[in-house]
């Protein structure tokens, strides 16, 4: 065990009166390997051209940092943001223009969830907030009497959402009555995060801190399947963490997973069963274009494998020990963040870098979200960002607009 993998990011008590904090503190004091972060070097030929076009500020300068699931969404050309304080935001995706402001009057610390009738925010103290994307009006509130560290997932029949006591609530849109909730043991160390639910079609599917995937029927509740992803081993709690902290991914009939300490596998839709599985370890996720995944790994190595099979197709270490955000893909290249605020713009047919920007000064947990030539990012302290991304043609002629690394 090393400390790069019990950052305190990504802990937190699973079970009431559990001292995880100090139990990885003592853990780690006595652990001599300490991974340092890659350092970054000049990149003197960019192939992509990255323009910042606007930034907003939600004022989380001083907030906790241990918001991992307090990303953006976008939904109809606009760009919703909470942050840590309360306030929620939409902007102009072109402009970054502030459109409206609201206030939930909580700590918020999973969302935002968008659609286009239904902006949803989710808080430390267990509320659920609903808004009406296009004023930001307030809809409903409802208390789920859990932590809400993860975006809620939104259909027209209902609202899936996770919280931290290992429950898997579904409400209706319309009010946030709850319609069914099911539950899954919650280990007595877990990491500290959750799985934001995925709906598709009749199935509501989630990731637990026990390292099973669930499917559940949308319109009753009932488990359809569940499959054990990353079964735990090794002598010590610490060892034995295997949450799945990322969201599923669903491709036609094949859904995706990945646990922490544990395996990257794909599994039926309908049964649950596994086709393929190899040793991987992420709590970031995976990341589907085409007919390959892309995934940065606990260690910040990102790694790209072939869908069908599992097969690997690259693996780039140049951000080693980075503390790496989850993946988004933009034409013909792959994005992620990481722990000092810097975008990174790696090749999607090699991993070789392509381009590098610093976006605020502060980590980057969330997923970098991409429209078009346009990708938006949000760091921990509340700054967001938006760029445009554009390819350079002639290496002759290669250089950057965006801040580059001195």
């Amino acid at each position: 065990m090393t400390l790069r993998q019990h950052s305190a990011e990504i802990r937190r008590a699973a079970a009431p009166g559990a001292l995880l904090l100090g139990l990885l503190l003592v853990a780690c004091s006595k652990d001599k390997t300490i991974d340092e972060p890659a350092k970054l070097t000049p990149l003197p030929h960019p192939s992509v051209r990255v323009t910042r076009l606007w930034g907003h500020n939600m004022g989380d300068k001083k907030a906790a940092v241990l918001r991992l699931g307090q990303g953006v969404s976008i939904a109809d050309n606009r760009v919703y943001a909470a942050g840590h304080s309360g306030e929620v935001a939409a902007l102009d995706l072109a402009t970054g223009r502030l459109l409206w402001r609201a206030k939930t009057g909580a700590p918020n610390s999973g969302g935002t969830s968008a659609s286009a009738d239904l902006l949803l925010v989710g808080a430390s103290d267990g509320e659920l907030f609903a808004f009406d994307p296009a004023n930001g009006h307030s809809r409903w509130k409802v208390r789920l009497n859990g932590e809400v560290l993860a975006p809620a997932a939104i259909s027209a029949r209902l609202i899936a959402v996770r919280t931290v006591d290992g429950k898997l609530h579904a409400l209706n849109p319309e009010d946030g009555h709850e319609l069914w909730t099911i539950e899954q043991q919650v280990p007595r160390l877990s990491l500290r995060g959750t799985a934001s639910p995925v709906i598709s079609g009749d199935l509501v599917l989630s990731g637990f801190d026990n390292g099973k995937v669930v499917a559940v029927n949308a319109a009753d509740g009932s488990v359809q399947w569940e499959a054990t992803v990353t079964p735990p081993h090794g002598r010590t709690e610490l060892e034995r963490l295997d949450d799945i902290d990322s969201p599923i991914r669903v491709s036609g009939r094949d859904v995706y997973a990945v646990g922490f300490q544990g395996k990257v596998a794909m599994l039926a839709l309908d049964t649950g069963q596994v086709w393929w599985s190899h040793d991987e370890s992420s709590y970031r996720g995976i990341t589907l274009d085409e007919d390959t995944l892309y995934l940065a790994d606990s260690d910040g190595i990102v790694a790209a494998l072939k869908s069908r099979t599992g097969a690997e197709v690259w693996r780039q270490n140049v951000l080693l020990h980075r503390g790496l955000s989850p993946i988004a893909v933009m034409d013909d290249t792959v994005l992620v963040g990481d722990f000092q605020g810097y975008l990174h713009f790696l090749d999607k047919a090699s991993g070789a870098l392509a381009a590098r920007v610093a976006s605020g000064g502060a980590r980057i947990s969330t997923q970098p979200l991409v429209v078009g030539d346009i990708v938006v990012v949000a760091n921990d302290r509340g700054q967001i960002d938006a760029y445009r991304v554009k390819p350079l043609a002639a290496a002759g002629t290669r250089k950057t607009s965006g801040p580059q690394d001195k």
